[in-house]
């Protein structure tokens, strides 16, 4: 009785109200339901390929894979197909084969497949460079790359112009290794290099052109700098002693927790830069860092590289880094040939050192 009492001091509109609450409720536990089961069945597709291909890998391997693998596969793919229907291709088989030969521990296979799909490991199995397909799996993971976008980095060579990729083998699987714990350096967030050919300028461009069109093609432009930047300011001003100068771009970077303080020049990279961003570092360090985030860091944007003078000056290990900006795309062997060419001095000056320590 008196439960029917309190049911009719409710109005129909607060009846609604309670309905629409609890549905989205459920509609909530629901959504989270599929997209729980949605994880879970995408490690297991991934799981039992790779099981099916490391368990025919094994078997290869005991009678002689160049005499009777093409053969096996294909009365493999035949049988397969026959008894449980589509997925059993000969060439789906051979992708099974070559991605647990490419990831052969089955505890990482396990691990990444709760963020990765089947398409991402046979895509990350083309890549013959051990360190660079470090590289692009661990920023699918970081980025949650789709297999689409996965490729568009891979064919925008994102690895040949990171910085990370100057740095010797070692210390780049270090580096690399680390993301997964969520230490992220600058050194795998910036670039060695930048395209810019998307800004359109003229030949005999000034500074102030290229940044009056690095402003006007803003979204083109971070675009080029990667996922979480910001844009903060333009022009910035920096006073000291009386003097106001002034920094071309300030951005922010959500992960690094870092602002980005970024100077055009023309040219190559000259040292008297480096004590113009130190000031710049120091100055933003006292007056506009906040409470929790890292320390600035500056970026010395240049239209000709001069790797060496970069290495002498020991500006990677600082929070200066220097890249170089294209206006106009080359041809994808020019970043392999300088990024093999930083590697080169990077470890003549490691050598240098431990000889000298």
């Amino acid at each position: 009785m008196v439960m029917n009492n309190i049911i009719k001091d409710i109005s129909s509109g607060e009846l609604h109200q309670i309905s629409t609450r609890i549905t989205d409720g459920v509609g909530n536990i629901i959504e989270q339901s599929k997209r729980t089961i949605a994880v879970y069945l995408n490690s297991e597709v991934s799981m039992t390929y790779w099981k099916i291909g490391n368990y025919i890998a094994g078997e290869l391997d005991s009678i002689g894979e160049e005499k009777y693998g093409s053969k096996i596969v294909a009365t493999l793919s035949r049988q397969l197909t026959e008894r449980f229907g589509k997925g059993y291709t000969r060439a789906g088989i051979f992708r099974m084969l070559k991605v647990a030969r490419t990831f052969p521990e089955a505890e990482i296979v396990a691990t990444l497949s709760r963020q990765l799909s089947w398409s991402h490991f046979i895509e990350l199995a083309e890549i013959s460079d051990t360190t660079k397909r470090l590289f692009y799996q661990q920023m699918s993971l970081l980025n949650h790359w789709s297999v689409r976008q996965l490729r568009d980095q891979e064919d925008k060579m994102v690895y040949e112009r990171s910085l990370i990729a100057t740095k010797p083998e070692d210390e780049q699987v270090k580096v690399l290794s680390s993301v997964a714990e969520g230490d992220i350096t600058p050194d795998i967030i910036l670039k060695s290099s930048y395209v810019v050919d998307f800004l359109g300028l003229k030949r005999g461009f000034s500074e102030e052109d290229l940044e009056d069109a690095v402003v006007k093609q803003l979204e083109n432009f971070i675009m080029e700098l990667g996922q979480d930047f910001a844009f903060l300011e333009r022009q910035k001003k920096i006073p000291v002693d009386s003097i106001d100068y002034k920094l071309d771009l300030l951005f922010y970077h959500r992960r690094l927790h870092r602002l980005l303080a970024i100077d055009l020049k023309m040219g190559k990279f000259k040292p008297e830069y480096k004590g113009q961003m130190e000031l710049y570092l120091k100055y933003l360090k006292k007056y506009e860092m906040q409470q929790g985030e890292e320390e600035p860091i500056g970026l010395l944007l240049c239209s000709e590289g001069n790797t060496e003078h970069i290495e002498l000056l020991m500006l990677d290990e600082q929070n200066i880094k220097v890249a170089q900006y294209l206006t106009v795309l080359p041809e994808k062997q020019w970043f392999i040939d300088k990024m093999n060419r930083s590697i080169m001095i990077a470890r003549e000056l490691q050598d240098q050192q431990a000889h000298q320590g």
